[in-house]
């Protein structure tokens, strides 16, 4: 079995489609896991594996093991009960070239995700852009965004999250 395919498959399904396999996410975006293994045709140790070895640490699951989330990302209405946090003066954004000129116009939206996803340093958001080609960073005004009413959020995986960022927040440094 490819653990990484059966890993992407999963994030779609908590994040996304849980349809695709016939379950329900609850309001908190938990799932049985027992519905998710008979669903995605895996035992549960596939599963905790996949939990356990997950480097993005995108799932978590309940005390018992008897519900598993995705820990952000989601396009399907949730609230994974994340608590409002002070950001640090300057968070990161990466992105591909191609979307710039958009962001640099309209700043940072959600599209069809419920948050704005940040990183905490520099490298973190190279990696995330060169995913969609020859990256751009920008650093973000957290700071200001939050002593101007904006909200944020830490995912357990210590990603940030607000509804969005205005481009007056933004400043590309490469």
């Amino acid at each position: 079995m490819d653990l990484e395919k059966t890993s992407k498959f999963l994030s779609l399904i908590l994040r996304h489609k849980p349809q695709e396999i016939g379950i329900t996410l609850d309001e908190h975006g938990w799932a049985d896991t027992d519905a998710v293994c008979r669903g995605m045709e895996i035992d549960m140790s596939v599963l905790e594996e996949i939990v356990r070895t997950d480097n993005k640490l995108r799932y978590s699951f309940n005390e018992d093991k008897t519900l598993i989330r995705a820990n952000q990302g989601h396009s399907v209405p949730v609230d994974v009960e994340l608590e409002q946090v002070v950001p640090p003066e300057i968070l990161w954004h990466g992105t591909g070239e191609k979307f710039a000129e958009s962001i640099n116009a309209q700043g940072l939206i959600p599209k069809s995700r419920l948050y704005v996803h940040l990183s905490g340093d520099r490298d973190t958001a190279e990696n995330v852009g060169r995913r969609h080609g020859r990256p751009v960073i920008y650093t973000v005004n957290s700071g200001d965004m939050h002593r101007d009413g904006y909200v944020f959020f830490r995912s357990v995986n210590g990603v940030w999250l607000t509804k969005e960022v205005p481009a007056k927040y933004l400043t590309i440094v490469s």
